[in-house]
């Protein structure tokens, strides 16, 4: 079975390659959703993703991968931040506070589909304003939902984090695995 990854995010490759996993990319042109629920919003955006893809290679002998990521802090979706300014009131808003980073995993698979999702909850710690702009100069906040990358700086903005470390990176390892146990047996 081939594996498809329905996503640009060099973040999901880099973790699919950590684990050995050899697989293609068919990048999903597709609209999202960018408010309303966030266990909805990112479910029905990796679904869209994956089936987006399914359409246009077709899903046999494959397993097409959608994963949508975002940040939930008082009922507001947190996406990827418009400029710096946006990001700069996004780190602000998560600045010593807890929130939840939300994932959508979406798995078709012959043409079955199957919807998951993973929430993990990171605390910031409490910054200064000029440790969050510095921050935002540094500019990892583009194209990084809520504004910032846990795996480089960023993890300097966090105190703690409760579950799946790598589902903050961009891609629930645990949810993939459990709902697709035969990806460990194929890793190199």
């Amino acid at each position: 079975m081939v594996l498809t990854l329905a996503s640009a995010s060099p973040q999901r490759r880099a973790i699919l390659e950590q684990l050995g996993l050899e697989f293609e990319v068919v990048v999903a042109d597709v609209p999202e959703l960018e408010s309303g629920d966030p266990v909805e919003v990112v479910r029905v955006n990796a679904h869209r993703k994956a089936q987006a893809v399914a359409e246009r290679i077709g899903a046999a002998g494959r397993l097409i991968l959608g994963v949508d990521t975002e940040v939930h802090l008082d009922g507001e979706v947190f996406g990827k931040p418009a400029g710096a300014a946006d990001a700069r009131a996004m780190l602000g808003r998560l600045n010593g506070r807890t929130h939840e980073v939300v994932s959508g995993l979406a798995i078709v698979r012959d043409g079955a589909q199957e919807l998951h999702h993973d929430i993990t909850r990171v605390t910031f710690r409490t910054l200064t304003d000029e440790q969050l702009d510095a921050y935002v100069a540094a500019g990892e906040w583009e194209g990084r939902a809520g504004g910032f990358a846990i795996q480089l700086r960023g993890a300097g903005l966090i105190r703690r984090i409760e579950g799946d470390y790598l589902n903050v990176v961009g891609l629930p390892v645990a949810a993939l695995l459990d709902a697709a146990p035969e990806l460990l047996q194929a890793a190199r």
